[in-house]
């Protein structure tokens, strides 16, 4: 029985890995191949295919979802605490806490699979390797709210990196003109390549804006997805801006001021506590080198003259 579970989990790493590793299929290779076939591409059968591919992944996927919280029924609480945690991340799809939980389950199934075939595979007795089991399963199980932790820190991190840059744009785009959605229209287009995420924010503010919802709670969710507190900040002053009608180009320049400072202030912080954080690795590494190095000759002729 072993066995089996070990040959499935190995089948569906290898499975994972090849859909990793499998060249995407691109409108510009599926015409280059009929270029040199001799046939005529059609643009829009390749689109309508691969609209159907990703309609049938979502819907298994869909599938996988509802059976795993039939499984493990999930409270709305928690389910909107991961939701939210996730949104964070950059994953806004309706799904997303499912499909969470399912790689959370094959993770807690998984990695003690793993380990038992290894020791299995070394001819260890299961009984000699309880704790190897054990640890397995503790890093099935905190693994991904580990990497979830480190995505949500990364996107913050480049988020707080590009709203500098962004800002400083935004006041140039209102001050040569523009209005504040004209303004963020052009902020999106022209941050794509350098700051995709904040561009990729901005971006679906447009789009919000377009659909019909106010500004104000447009920039309420953007607060909300982003979830750090200078946007926060940024999008409470544009409220305030436009609801007492004041100048934004104003207002967004002492921001981009203020965030300046304020990213100063996080640097100089940084570099204080970069003294702090190198003791520890020059205690452990450094010195007891240095030591020997500088005190090992004369430990070594001692024992000679002690002879």
């Amino acid at each position: 029985m072993v066995y089996i579970f070990a040959l499935g989990f190995l089948a569906l790493l290898a499975a994972a890995a090849v859909m990793m590793f499998k060249k995407p299929e691109t409108s510009v290779l599926d015409r280059l191949d009929a270029y040199r076939a001799g046939r005529d591409w059609d643009a829009e059968a390749e689109v309508e295919e691969r609209e159907n591919k990703e309609n049938q992944a979502a819907e298994i996927a869909r599938k996988a979802a509802k059976e795993i919280n039939r499984l493990a029924p999930i409270s709305a609480s928690e389910a909107k605490k991961l939701e939210k945690k996730l949104m964070h991340a950059g994953y806004r799809s309706a799904n997303s806490t499912m499909i969470f939980y399912a790689i959370k389950l094959v993770s807690l199934v998984g990695f003690p699979l793993l380990v038992v075939l290894v020791i299995m595979f070394i001819g260890k007795p299961l009984g000699d390797s309880l704790i190897y089991l054990g640890g397995g399963v503790l890093l099935g199980f905190l693994l991904p709210d580990k990497i979830l932790n480190f995505m949500v820190n990364s996107r913050h991190t480049r988020l707080r990196k590009g709203l500098a840059d962004a800002l400083d744009l935004l006041v140039v785009s209102v001050e040569a003109g523009l209005g504040l959605n004209a303004a963020l229209t052009r902020v999106s287009e022209e941050m794509k390549t350098v700051h995709p995420d904040i561009a990729d924010e901005f971006g679906l503010v447009n789009t919000e804006i377009r659909m019909g919802r106010q500004r104000e709670e447009a920039l309420r969710n953007l607060a909300d997805r982003c979830g750090i507190d200078d946007l926060r900040s940024l999008c409470a002053m544009l409220i305030q801006t436009d609801r007492f009608g004041t100048s934004i180009a104003r207002a967004i320049r002492v921001y981009a001021e203020a965030l300046r400072t304020k990213r100063r202030q996080r640097a100089e912080q940084a570099a204080q506590r970069a003294a702090v954080k190198m003791l520890f690795p020059l205690a452990v590494f450094l010195f007891p080198t240095l030591f020997i190095v500088l005190l090992g000759p004369a430990a070594l002729q001692m024992v000679e003259n002690l002879k």
